[in-house]
Formats: structure tokens, C-alpha cells, sequence
């Protein structure tokens, strides 16, 4: 199992916003509580389930053991 970020980087309230998504939702959900987010700021009814981080906390959770994805890997991460 993998835990993936993307480099998007969507402006958004003055930051710039990314992606974290996972093989399973349990893995993405406990590496998400790893980083300190709330499980209120999870996107399920997206178009793939996932969570908004900023690009401080992506790099946080590259230093914790995450990969970038593109974006076919992101998305294929709602199937």
C-alpha cells in the first residue's frame, strides 16, 4: 500500500492547496491522523476520496514516507 501526494498547488484562502490520497482509505485516513488532520477534512464526495493539505504539510508527508502521484495515479486511487 502507498500513501501519494500531487503537486497541484490550487490557490485557495491565500495558500497553496494539494491532494493526499492512499491504495485504502484506512491507510489514508491513519497516515492523514499521522500528519495531524482532521478526519472532518476528508473529501469523500469528490471525485476520488481524499484530503486538501497545504503544500508545507505535502512536504511533510513526503518526509513521513509518502510518493508523488500524478495525476492518473491519484485518480486511480478512487477505484
Amino acid at each position: 500500500m502507498a500513501i501519494y501526494v500531487d503537486d497541484e498547488q490550487i490557490p485557495w484562502r491565500g495558500k497553496l492547496w494539494c491532494h493526499l490520497v492512499a491504495d485504502s482509505l484506512t491507510e489514508l485516513h491513519e497516515f492523514a491522523g499521522d500528519l495531524g488532520l482532521k478526519r472532518a477534512w476528508f473529501q469523500e464526495k469528490s471525485v476520488y476520496p481524499h484530503y486538501d493539505v497545504t503544500v508545507s504539510v505535502r512536504d511533510k508527508a513526503i518526509a513521513l514516507g509518502a510518493v508523488m502521484g500524478d495525476r492518473k495515479t491519484i485518480i486511480g486511487c478512487a477505484k
